[in-house]
């Protein structure tokens, strides 16, 4: 898997977002540079799991939208002597 690579606004947003939930949900305060750190330890060593997870989800929707036609295109077969 590649390194995740956020634009600056996307990367703006999410240390803004780490810095509002150590403010509200743990009372501390916590700079720039720390939440830039922070992000940065969780894409390279946690974000994996969370992308294999999609991916899972991803395989699972595919796998059911491909049951849907499959029993689709088995609904077109017109009957005959021959069996399968």
């Amino acid at each position: 898997m590649k390194n995740v690579k956020f634009t600056n606004d996307e990367k703006s947003l999410i240390v803004h977002k780490v810095k509002l939930y150590f403010d509200k949900e743990l009372d501390q305060k916590i700079g720039q540079f720390d939440a830039e750190f922070l992000i940065d330890f969780f894409s390279e060593h946690i974000g994996a799991y969370y992308y294999n997870r999609g991916l899972a989800d991803a395989r699972n929707v595919i796998e059911s939208k491909l049951d849907d036609i499959d029993a689709s295109i088995y609904e077109l077969e017109k009957p005959t002597e021959l069996s399968k």
